[in-house]
């Protein structure tokens, strides 16, 4: 039991000693340069611009999250697009967007686009929205 002892004490001082190698070492700072994500550039909205709002029906989508804030953001993201709100529960997309950028039919491919299974119905230009959602997305 005595040798056992010793050995463990050896073993532990060996283990003490030789860990602490250099404490002065500084560590080593790389820089990497990262592109701006799109997030954070501001989406500049032309106050000359003509805007028009189009509603339509969107179908088959099948939940609030997956669905209709996945088209919404990819609505609101359109160069010429000032404002995207997409109702899960009345199936319904309001956008109002910037006419010499946008038009109607490029609104549709980007719904018929984010999915197989959505299908754009009842596309209409209004002058007003008729139902008023309580989030608009702006960019």
């Amino acid at each position: 039991m005595k040798h056992f002892k010793i050995i463990f004490a050896v073993v532990l001082l060996s283990v003490v000693s030789f860990s602490c190698k250099n404490k002065s070492a500084e560590p080593e700072i790389k820089t990497v340069e990262a592109a701006t994500p799109i997030e954070t550039v501001a989406k500049t909205i032309d106050p000359n611009a003509t805007y028009a709002k189009a509603e339509f029906t969107i179908k088959g989508m099948t939940c609030q999250i997956g669905c209709a804030n996945t088209i919404e953001k990819k609505l609101s993201k359109l160069d010429g697009v000032k404002s995207a709100t997409v109702s899960f529960d009345k199936k319904l997309a309001m956008v109002e967007y910037d006419v010499s950028k946008v038009n109607t039919a490029t609104l549709e491919e980007t719904v018929t686009g984010s999915g197989d299974m959505y299908s754009v119905n009842d596309m209409k230009t209004v002058d007003n929205f008729e139902t008023t959602s309580t989030k608009e997305t702006r960019k």
